[in-house]
């Protein structure tokens, strides 16, 4: 063993020596071979700095996710998944033991255990066979909204106008019907003069946003909005000291890119505004994992990506970790990749010029050592990674070629009667798997048309009175008022509604 190896040996050795638990991810690669002395480690404290998986397809992301998401589970630290290609049930599946993953994992240090976690299978809107979660067009906010429907900015502050008048006029947005009937009343004759008074919003912006909404009703993806809402706090179960593992199911992803990805924004986003602060703990309260995250920030407007960098850096706070999961750390702006401390970068496939430049960008993302990163990023092999995660005061270790570790459960999707298992004894689904359609804008609209049709008595009292739950309040248009109280009057409702929203836009939650 040459000297600069020595030295690279032990700068790894006392790099990566904690006191603290940690995630064991592999072992260092030293002139090829697997250094059991070496071990790479992740402290669990750590990990609500951030990170990045990246890599080219085919590298071995899914099954590093697949080995941190278990020993998380194991550590008691739930998870977040979104199952993109519909491999990650096998968590909830022990994996048989080989001959050959039983060498693998004794050139590492490291043993065969096999191991069932706790799992939660969950799906949007119910398309699929899991729990199903749901989100009200209100909670879910006009920005997150906007970027569904993939407007433009100035159509996005109309978006958030018309929501701000459903605020103000109490009418409570449960499914796209709801903003449907909204937007359809502002653009009739009786809501002629609430869309003037709005300002900013014209007819012919308007009747873009409901084309776009109707547009999609008919691809069937008005099954995502609606009651009973998903609560997100839901995701931090722990059984028998073990986290659960929440995987979401998202078969279609690449037919509905833009909705997926920023639905996965809104529960982070909902989680965000609903936790407590937590400061600094010994291990995360859950770790989220963001995959495709390319997608969040394509074609993104600047209040979306401004939305996401907000929560990315403020989360922390609230003892959650986030990783961000794609082939290259240039898929992110670098306000993003600024907050992700923790690295696991797999082989980097250099075929064009393009690509050649994009290499020269992820080796200025490590900080700088004894290891050759151009020939480690190029040369790993599947399995392997680039490696460099924040220690325990806070600062990056040194660069690891690593061969990572494997997991106890099983590689792949779970049979289908684990599958069922799962399903069955699921905790949640009592709760979510029926959906719910009660009195919301769209029936207050109707109500209050109705109550609006000429009586049959010219007596006012033989018509009945519109209850309060059913229609926005009417009693300012029967009195003579002051007017500079009515004026103060909505204007402190307006900003105690608005502070209620978050980041998105999305409302924050009234716990029950």
């Amino acid at each position: 063993m040459t000297q600069e190896t020595n030295t690279l040996l032990t700068s790894l050795v006392e790099g990566y020596a904690f006191e603290s638990a940690c995630l064991e991810l592999g072992a260092a690669l030293i002139d090829g071979k697997a250094e059991p002395t070496a071990q790479v480690r992740l402290p669990l404290k750590m990990l609500n700095r951030h990170g990045l998986i990246a890599g080219a397809t085919g590298t071995g992301k899914t099954v590093t996710l697949q080995t941190m998401a278990e020993q998380l589970s194991v550590a008691g630290v739930p998870v977040f998944l979104a199952d993109v290609k519909g491999d990650l049930t096998g968590l909830a599946q022990p994996a048989e033991p080989s001959d050959k993953l039983t060498a693998r994992l004794a050139e590492l240090g490291h043993e065969f255990t096999a191991r069932t976690n706790p799992v939660e299978i969950l799906s949007l809107g119910g398309k699929g066979e899991g729990v199903p979660v749901r989100a009200s067009v209100d909670a879910f906010g006009p920005i997150l909204l906007a970027r569904v429907l993939e407007l433009n900015e100035t159509q996005e502050e109309c978006l958030q106008l018309i929501f701000h008048y459903a605020d103000s006029n109490k009418l409570p947005l449960d499914d796209l019907s709801d903003l449907k009937a909204v937007i359809s009343f502002l653009l009739s004759d009786g809501g002629a003069k609430a869309l003037e008074a709005l300002g900013g919003v014209s007819s012919s912006t308007a009747s873009v946003i409901l084309r776009g909404i109707t547009i999609m009703q008919t691809q069937g993806l008005d099954q995502f909005f609606g009651q009973p809402e998903f609560d997100t706090a839901d995701f931090l179960q722990v059984r028998d000291g073990a986290g659960v593992v929440n995987i979401l199911e998202l078969p279609s992803v690449s037919s509905q890119p833009m909705l997926f990805s920023t639905f996965l924004m809104w529960l982070l986003a909902d989680m965000f505004e609903d936790l407590p602060e937590a400061g600094d703990l010994d291990k995360p309260k859950l770790v989220f994992f963001l995959d495709e995250a390319h997608l969040l920030f394509k074609d993104a407007t600047k209040a979306f990506t401004d939305a996401i960098i907000s929560t990315v850096r403020l989360i922390r706070s609230k003892g959650v970790g986030l990783f961000f999961i794609t082939q290259s750390p240039t898929d992110l702006p670098d306000e993003v990749l600024g907050q992700l401390g923790n690295r696991i970068q797999h082989a980097v496939r250099v075929f064009t010029a393009k690509d050649q430049s994009a290499l020269k960008q992820i080796i200025k993302t490590f900080p700088s050592g004894e290891l050759d990163l151009q020939e480690a990023l190029t040369q790993a092999g599947v399995g392997e990674a680039v490696v460099t995660v924040l220690g325990e005061k806070g600062a990056p270790t040194p660069v690891a070629w690593t061969k990572m570790s494997s997991p106890g459960s099983n590689i792949g999707p779970a049979s289908s009667e684990r599958l069922e298992q799962v399903r069955g004894s699921s905790a949640l689904a009592a709760q979510y798997s029926a959906a719910m359609d009660r009195d919301s804008a769209r029936e207050m609209l109707d109500a209050k048309a109705q109550a609006a049709q000429p009586a049959v008595a010219p007596v006012p009292e033989a018509a009945p009175e519109p209850s309060r739950e059913s229609t926005p309040r009417q009693g300012r248009e029967r009195r003579e008022a002051n007017p500079m109280m009515d004026m103060a009057m909505d204007a402190a409702k307006v900003i105690g509604r608005e502070l209620i929203r978050g980041f998105f836009g999305n409302r924050k939650r009234r716990r029950r």
